[in-house]
Order: structure tokens, then C-alpha cells, then sequence
């Protein structure tokens, strides 16, 4: 009869022991072996297991996503220590930023500068295109003001009909416009929140995924609401949205406790990479959203 070594043995046979991936588990996960994981441990301290009474190691979904973080920008050509010092800083602060995420974890997807009626344009069209084809996606929304959702608290109510879980961010103090909608979950943002001054879309669905996410540009009390400007990204690469995904959840879970969504199986997995043609699919169309807002602005 053949045993297993104790470090890999099945979790349902250690019982009393908490519940989590051996380091041959998050090794199959990721491609490297285990002698990889224990020198980077060593070496620089990532990843950080979790140790039973025993001494084994343990890890966890989110131990396996920055670890695959790691090799991705170890791929694209950042030193070995840059990339696993992003990784353990991501480990340390939890993301309260869905712009900034995804500028750290996914440099090529470049940012442009657009008015306020060219991302209601570009959010309209997302959100149909979610309503229309998308299986039951997760859906995150952030709209800095309570004020604005309630401009378009008819498209999300439809939205959310269709969707496995909807939320939205907003100051839901701030004009008295916090209207509950069925099937959305509010989540109040408080004064010092990076996201109250963020645009975020995020449709996570294995179908159709997207995310559009900009910040306001300061200086700007005297520009006409729909002429405001802002930094903005937006991707339909699968990773890239399920990073943004992701960071809505926690930060979602993490501001309002009291209603933890049921995301969490919904975003353990890792999508796989987007193809060549859909890459050079999404830089074309950010070029013709260039254009289209540059001559809105003529």
C-alpha cells in the first residue's frame, strides 16, 4: 500500500487540520516546483504560507493568483524581485483602487484621456452587450455619487435581473438618492475611499467578459459635467477583467461586512490568456474611441 508524504496528503484524511493547498498542490497550480517555491520563500519571503501544528505548509486561491502574477510579469521581462515585490505588496494592502490595479497588473493595456460623455457612450455600450449575451455574470459598478447611479438605476435594476450578483459603489449620502434597486447590493463609500473618485464597469462572465475603470482628473469645478475628463482604461482580456473583478469583491466585502457577496467560487479560477487577435481587436477599437472623442470635442 502506497502513502502519501504528509505535505500532500488528501485534505479530507487530516481531519481537525485547516483546510488549504500543500505546496505540491499550489506547485501543480502554477507550473513551478516545489524546491521553486520554498527558495523564493526563503530567498524573498513570497509566498507567505499559513503553517499547521505539524509545520506543513498551506496555501489559499489568492496565494495561487499572485504567484501566477509573478511569472506573468516575470514574462514580460521584469526582474524576478520587482515582480514578486508587487506581488507581496498586493499581499500586504488590500486594493482600494480598480484604475490602479489594473495599470500595476497589466501595463499594456494603455490609458487614454476621455470626456465624461465619451465613457457614458463606451459604459452604455458595455452594459448592453452584458445584458444581451452575458451568462450570469458578476457585476460591479461604481458611480462616485449616489446621484449619478440614480440617473441609471432602470438600466441596472434590468441588469441585475440577469446577473449572478450585482453591486455598485457610491457615496449613497450625498443627494439623498440611495433607492434601493432589486437585486443590488449598495455599498456605501467613505470620504477617503480612492474608488468615490473612479468610473468602474466590470462584467466577469466566461462569455463576455469586460471592464472599463477611469479616475477624475483634479482642477475641474468649472467644466461642464459632460465635458469633465478622465484618465480611463478598459479591456475585454478575461484576466484582466477577472484582476478588476476581483478587487471589487474584496473591497465590496470589506466595506460592507454585513452583506459578503457569494462571489468567492464564482472568482477562484484563473481565465486563460487572451489571444493575439483579441488583443489587437481591443487596441484598435481604443484608438477608434479615441478619435470618436476627439472629434466630440471639436
Amino acid at each position: 500500500m502506497t502513502t502519501n508524504p504528509p505535505d500532500a496528503q488528501p485534505l479530507s484524511s487530516r481531519s481537525g487540520h485547516t483546510p488549504g493547498l500543500t505546496i505540491s498542490d499550489l506547485a501543480r497550480r502554477t507550473g513551478l516546483t516545489p524546491a521553486t517555491l520554498r527558495t523564493w520563500e526563503s530567498r524573498h519571503g513570497f509566498p507567505r504560507p499559513k503553517r499547521l501544528d505539524s509545520g506543513h505548509r498551506r496555501y489559499d486561491e489568492r496565494d495561487v493568483t499572485l504567484v501566477q502574477q509573478v511569472l506573468r510579469r516575470r514574462d514580460a521581462g521584469v526582474r524576478l524581485e520587482v515582480a514578486i515585490s508587487e506581488a507581496a505588496a498586493d499581499e500586504g494592502v488590500p486594493a482600494a483602487s480598480v484604475f490602479a490595479v489594473l495599470r500595476r497588473r497589466h501595463p499594456h493595456v494603455q490609458p487614454q484621456t476621455l470626456r465624461k460623455s465619451t465613457l457614458l457612450a463606451l459604459s452604455w455600450a458595455m452594459e448592453d452587450e452584458c445584458c444581451a449575451r452575458a451568462q450570469r455574470p458578476l457585476l460591479f459598478g461604481a458611480f462616485q455619487h449616489a446621484r449619478f447611479f440614480g440617473h441609471s438605476a432602470k438600466r441596472w435594476a434590468e441588469l441585475a435581473r440577469t446577473a449572478e450578483e450585482t453591486t455598485v459603489f457610491a457615496d449613497l449620502g450625498d443627494a439623498g438618492n440611495a433607492t434601493p434597486v432589486a437585486g443590488v447590493r449598495m455599498v456605501d463609500l467613505p470620504r477617503e475611499a480612492p474608488l468615490r473618485r473612479e468610473w468602474v464597469l466590470v462584467c466577469d462572465a466566461a462569455d463576455y467578459p469586460a471592464c472599463l475603470a477611469a479616475w477624475e482628473l483634479p482642477g475641474q469645478d468649472g467644466v461642464a459635467d459632460r465635458e469633465r475628463l478622465f484618465e480611463a482604461v478598459w479591456t475585454l482580456e478575461p484576466r484582466a477583467v477577472r484582476d478588476a473583478a476581483r478587487t471589487c469583491a474584496e473591497l465590496a466585502d470589506r466595506l460592507d461586512p454585513a452583506h459578503v457577496g457569494a462571489h468567492a467560487e464564482d472568482l477562484a479560477g484563473t481565465p486563460g490568456e487572451a489571444s493575439s487577435d483579441l488583443r489587437h481587436a481591443t487596441s484598435l477599437f481604443g484608438r477608434l474611441v479615441a478619435y470618436v472623442d476627439s472629434l466630440a470635442g471639436r
